[in-house]
């Protein structure tokens, strides 16, 4: 555990910097951003669809729908299912409206967030089979007063399914709205896809993101997006693994399938948690290019969550999944003549998305996993032999599996070893300097999921105090010093919906109309807009800096912005007076700066109410005879930027 205050005491420690010798080079996707649908990231977060259930397709088909009439009508309303014709989207509601008016509400995913002014785009599809229904659209909130509402009259009629759009605009904001339809008019009509989005969509895309999720990632500029997952990759069992081709295409030809996260945790239960996959591969694709980062897809390799089911696919049935990976490479940097660029170019996209990686298997581990691997690693290396792999280390940093695994795969020449690690704030600063003395050879680390883990009393968003941000700082200056070694990290997970999580800490907090970055967030976007691109060595005592009196250091250079970036942490209760060195032959300028993350309080928050709590601060600071000294705030994190000619 991090200290609790006691008597300040101001402490000299001399650091010196070498700012000529580059020791390692820092890789521009290095700091990325890990993204699993846990906690209604996808479906009820970062995907703007505001209608829960808006297909039928749910275990319950009318699950999120409530039926409004005074007087029941036997047959006015049915679940149809066609599966022999559309198994990929089986069921619609039919109205039969003979006797008067009544309607459907649906309550969305925890309320639906309305802003006052803002368009909302209604669209649904339908097959009219005896004209004469309106459907009047509105917007309820919690005393079910209008604040929103529009009208949609169907235009054709006929046994062909037909799509019809209309938008109206609010006029109040409410966090927690209803959507309701109301039929009126003699008629009989069929209905799917029932779909209600905001009009600020990022980038005004139609049916497409929560623009300030969006900002937040574009924010970080993160190196990369690692996607689908995490245990969705898996699925409780193969059944309902995750399944690329599935999820991109025209929506309504999109498989609905259970989130995994919808009953995992008995305290935490989910049963109305679905993946509807309008974010899909393509869309994690488009969102990656649209922030400037690398796609990192995972796949499934045969194996189901081995914590749940433990099913794998036989070693002679592996193929189809072996043929995803293959296609998934030629469906984002194929030729539009070849059958999967061909198909990428349809939905918009002729230019490749130059993917370069894959991990192949999310956290599995095993001799099980190592027969896979090798046979997917043989396929993919055969026809793209340039293309980077990440294994799997299983589910921990120590013990049987991680050594059988980390060790086979450097025999094999694994092009990166994927290494995850949730453990609490004490662990992370005693493993500083794990990577120190790795093995500098081919095959690279990639930390693909970590965070600290408060103790048990701290739930739900209150995991994502400073104590855990400050631990995480401290390591990452570990794996920035080791960047020849660890060349790619995520914090893991990303988004949590603050009245639907099943998981904590996360990255970053939601609510229906707001979101906020934790101090987890500040400092993972500290990292990365300052990774620099060397490098370089700074030492107390002659030593790494990796605890010592409670400070952890790591330094680079950016060759392109011409500046030297020091990041520094101090996670003990005492001030610390540091005298910096600054060796080397590049003149520094006499003025820089620093941002200060620090808070007093090891267990504060950011919130909705006070979402910069916890936020970097920016302050001058002054350069003499290549000599800088600071004060260092107890329970600190500094990030020093210094200008070079």
């Amino acid at each position: 555990m991090i200290a609790c205050p006691t008597v300040l005491k101001a402490q000299t420690k001399i650091v010196k910097v070498n700012i000529d010798q580059s020791i390692a080079k820092v890789q521009p996707n290095m700091w990325g951003v890990f993204f699993e649908d846990i906690n209604f990231g996808a479906d009820g977060g970062i995907y703007a669809e505001l209608i829960k259930n808006r297909s039928f397709e749910f275990t319950k088909p009318l699950m999120g729908w409530t039926v409004q009439r005074k007087k029941a009508n036997e047959g006015e309303i049915l679940v149809v299912n066609r599966a022999d014709v559309n198994s990929t989207n089986p069921r619609y509601i039919q109205i039969n409206n003979e006797n008067g008016v009544f309607g459907i509400t649906n309550e969305g995913f925890k309320g639906i967030g309305v802003k006052k002014g803002l368009k909302y785009n209604f669209s649904v599809m339908y097959r009219q089979l005896a004209a004469g229904v309106k459907l009047r659209l509105q917007l309820l909130d919690a005393n079910n007063q209008v604040i929103g509402e529009g009208n949609l009259v169907p235009a054709d009629t006929g046994n062909e399914w037909k799509k019809q759009s209309t938008s109206f605009t609010a006029t109040q904001t409410d966090p927690k709205a209803k959507f309701a339809i109301t039929f009126e008019g003699k008629g009989k009509i069929d209905l799917d896809m029932i779909s209600l989005f905001p009009g600020d969509t990022w980038k005004n895309r139609p049916q497409g993101l929560r623009s300030d999720m969006v900002q937040l990632l574009a924010d970080m500029k993160p190196g990369f997006i690692r996607f689908p997952g995490g245990c969705i990759v898996e699925g409780t069992d193969l059944a309902n693994r995750y399944q690329w081709k599935n999820t991109i295409g025209p929506i309504e030809d999109r498989k609905l399938i259970i989130n995994r996260w919808n009953t995992e945790f008995a305290d935490r239960s989910a049963p109305d948690y679905f993946q509807s996959f309008g974010l899909g591969f393509f869309e994690y694709f488009q969102l990656a290019e649209d922030i400037g980062s690398d796609a990192l897809p995972i796949l499934n390799c045969g194996m189901a969550c081995q914590f749940n089911s433990g099913e794998v696919a036989a070693l002679d049935e592996l193929d189809p999944y072996v043929q995803d990976a293959l296609d998934l490479i030629e469906f984002a940097n194929g030729d539009v003549s070849t059958k999967w660029g061909k198909k990428r170019a349809d939905l918009g996209h002729p230019k490749p998305f130059n993917l370069k990686m894959m991990g192949v298997g999310n956290e599995n581990w095993g001799p099980q996993y190592l027969e896979r691997l090798a046979i997917f690693t043989k396929a993919i290396k055969a026809k793209y032999p340039d293309f980077k792999l990440i294994n799997s280390s299983g589910t921990d940093p120590q013990g049987d599996r991680f050594n059988l695994l980390n060790t086979t795969l450097r025999e094999n020449k694994a092009d990166f070893i994927d290494e995850h690690y949730y453990r609490p704030a004490d662990w992370f600063l005693k493993n500083a300097g794990r990577y120190d003395n790795y093995p500098r050879n081919d095959t690279k680390v990639f930390v693909g999921e970590y965070a600290v883990h408060a103790d048990q009393s701290h739930v739900g968003s209150n995991r994502n105090n400073w104590q855990s941000a400050l631990a995480s700082a401290s390591l990452m200056t570990g794996l920035e010093r080791n960047a020849d070694v660890v060349q790619m990290a995520s914090y893991a997970p990303l988004f949590a919906h603050i009245d639907a999580w099943q998981w904590a800490p996360d990255m970053i907090w939601v609510d229906n109309l707001q979101s906020y970055g934790t101090p987890d967030y500040y400092v993972q976007k500290l990292f990365s807009t300052n990774k620099g691109t060397d490098v370089v060595s700074i030492t107390l005592d002659g030593k790494n800096i990796i605890g010592q009196d409670g400070i952890y250091a790591s330094s680079v250079i950016d060759s392109k912005k011409k500046e030297l970036i020091i990041k520094i942490s101090n996670s003990s209760d005492q001030p610390k007076t540091i005298d910096f060195d600054l060796e080397g032959k590049r003149k520094l300028q006499s003025k820089g700066t620093v941002e200060e993350l620090t808070s007093s309080n090891l267990n504060q928050v950011n919130s909705f109410t006070n979402p910069e709590a916890v936020s970097p601060k920016i302050s001058a600071i002054k350069i003499k005879d290549k000599k800088l000294n600071i004060n260092l705030k107890p329970y600190s994190f500094n990030v020093f930027k210094i200008p070079f000619n």
